[in-house]
């Protein structure tokens, strides 16, 4: 579990007002002195996060954020940062300073979290200063809450095994292929190996897919491109095809019609988020001329090459057949712009490195913008002529 990516981790995010006790609780929950601790208030300037094994319910990764009531320009700054990882957050703790508690700043924070579908709880820290009428008081304020100490171990066990009780009622994400085929099925998976290809391994995608064979009683054969015919005549059942979106044309070309194809890319698009928006996106590169703007975000950061996806195929993709001079701008890694009107479409990468919340709120900013967005995986299928063929497995059409 500890080499779990972080995309295929539940984000906990812990927030609050300054000094609540939010880096203490963080600290004290992983077991390690991460987050810096102080009196003074505003200590957390940055988001820390911390990946961990919670047991017995899984891989996780919590985040200690800034206090939400921090002021000044600086001030301003953190909040906003701290507001940026509700995107990512899959569950919310509100930490509450039992002596100094500030129900209109929970308020405002609840409606946060209401507009980026958190689901949180509430928890009263500092139980140890605060006596029974007051914890009453709380209660009768802000309704359901556990009361914590960060000095008091037991009462931070407790917490943890509160919070698992709720992580387990979350949503899973959708498996990748193994609800799209019958046990003992047989897929192909086409992994080129060019200068993209990282020396010695495999990349996330496919090596996610390949888990989600296993789990599902799948037959995996993994070949590079150069392999594939020969592969298809020695296998006799081929259930599904799944190839890098670069190597679609070729692959393409030599899949017969009888065997389904998709690719990596598509099948995350999927998972992460909502696969009907993302092929709704395509239809505005009808619409396209040589004044329209596109984005292309990829979630990772990585150096660029002659062969790079985002940076180099795709965009000679787009001026080849819409028209050279539209223009193309590009963000990496979490840096997604807050305004995107300025756009006529987002071309956003797999998401193999950001979790499903973080890609259900990009697709959901840019909705509320009106501004379509759609993948890697099928901007390539749908240049390359083969988008309905690449989305039958998925039940889809355009």
């Amino acid at each position: 579990m500890n080499k779990t990516p972080n995309s295929n981790r539940i984000h906990i995010g812990i927030y609050g007002n300054r000094n609540a006790g939010k880096s203490s609780l963080f600290n004290a929950i992983i077991g390690q002195n991460i987050s810096i601790v102080s009196d003074t208030s505003g200590t957390t300037t940055d988001p820390v996060l911390k990946a961990m094994e919670l047991i017995p319910f899984g891989p996780v990764v919590w985040l200690d954020t800034a206090g939400l009531d921090d002021i000044g320009s600086l001030g301003s700054l953190r909040i906003e940062k701290t507001k940026q990882m509700m995107d990512r957050t899959d569950f919310a703790i509100y930490l509450v300073d039992g002596t100094s508690p500030d129900h209109t700043g929970y308020l405002e924070t609840a409606k946060l979290f209401k507009r980026f579908n958190i689901p949180h709880m509430v928890v009263v820290n500092k139980m140890e200063l605060i006596g029974k009428s007051e914890k009453t008081e709380i209660e009768s304020s802000f309704g359901s809450v556990t009361f914590v100490s960060t000095q008091v171990q037991e009462s931070v066990l407790d917490l943890v095994d509160d919070i698992q009780k709720r992580l387990e009622k979350l949503e899973e994400d959708l498996p990748l292929v193994g609800d799209l085929l019958p046990y003992g099925s047989t897929v192909v998976l086409v992994v080129p190996i060019d200068s993209e290809a990282p020396k010695g391994r495999i990349i996330l995608p496919q090596v996610q897919v390949i888990r989600d064979c296993l789990d599902h009683g799948i037959k995996c054969h993994v070949v590079r491109d150069t392999e594939l015919e020969q592969t298809l005549l020695e296998l006799p059942r081929i259930d599904l095809v799944i190839t890098d979106s670069q190597a679609f044309a070729a692959v393409s070309e030599m899949v017969p019609q009888s065997i389904k194809l998709t690719s990596f890319s598509i099948l995350l698009a999927r998972q992460k988020g909502d696969i009907g928006s993302l092929l709704e996106g395509i239809r505005a590169f009808e619409k396209m001329d040589s004044g329209s703007k596109i984005l292309i975000s990829e979630s990772c950061t990585h150096n660029h090459s002659h062969e790079d996806i985002g940076r180099v195929k795709i965009p000679n993709l787009i001026k080849k057949n819409i028209s050279e001079e539209i223009q193309i701008e590009f963000s990496m890694g979490q840096d997604f712009p807050v305004m995107l009107d300025r756009y006529d479409l987002i071309i956003h990468c797999g998401a193999c490195m950001v979790n499903r919340k973080t890609m259900e709120s990009r697709i959901r900013k840019s909705s509320l913008q009106f501004v379509p967005m759609t993948n890697y995986g099928l901007t390539l299928a749908y240049f390359t002529g083969i988008l309905n063929r690449s989305i039958e497995i998925l039940g889809c059409e355009v």
